[in-house]
């Protein structure tokens, strides 16, 4: 009745495809999968941002993470996908797209089934990798999302949001102003034509 229950803690990944390599990003970093749809060129942003896309009224960079990792950029395919991530830099939220040749599933690893990641070998850059996941006989590779995007893509990423955030209140300000005018408008037509009667 009393027993004892061992828990084994558990992390989500989810996997995708790139450069034939299979990756894992930890599921807690990951917002959503979207269809690979129009990127919108920003000109001096790194060359590993691709563009960036309009998501429901935020501008959001597009990593690719194959010219990143080795110099030929991701091949465009009816599987391909962007996964929208949100990164944790210096403290505040980044949310960046990466592109993806395709999501595999979503994949369940314990502590022990995570191995350090090896100094060689790998096509990344080893400060790129939370580990190496055990998925059957085969190896994931676990991103650290938080490293791979670079100072310069942040600031770039940064930047754009920033302008994103003021183009849209801007907008909005307008909108309001708009607003305030016509009501004020309406108003002056219903006295005018209250003190007429």
């Amino acid at each position: 009745m009393g027993g004892t229950q061992n828990v084994i803690a558990c992390t989500q990944f989810l996997t995708f495809q790139l450069a034939s390599e299979e990756y894992g990003l930890d599921i807690m970093q990951v917002r959503e999968i979207i269809e690979f749809g129009t990127l919108t060129n920003v000109p001096r942003t790194p060359p590993s941002i691709r563009g960036v896309i309009n998501l429901r009224g935020n501008v959001v960079p597009v990593l690719d993470l194959a010219l990143k990792f080795t110099d030929a950029p991701s091949p465009i395919t009816r599987r391909t996908c962007i996964i929208i991530g949100e990164a944790n830099l210096a403290g505040e939220p980044v949310i960046m797209g990466v592109i993806a040749d395709s999501v595999s599933k979503v994949v369940e690893l314990t502590d022990d089934e995570i191995l350090p990641a090896p100094a060689f070998g790998a096509g990344v850059r080893v400060d790129y990798l939370l580990g190496m996941g055990r998925a059957g006989a085969k190896f994931l590779l676990l991103l650290n999302i938080d490293k791979v995007f670079s100072d310069l893509e942040v600031r770039a990423a940064s930047t754009l949001q920033i302008a994103s955030d003021r183009s849209r209140a801007a907008e909005e300000t307008q909108e309001t102003s708009d607003g305030t005018a016509l009501g004020e408008e309406v108003a002056t037509g219903v006295r005018r034509a209250l003190s007429e009667t």
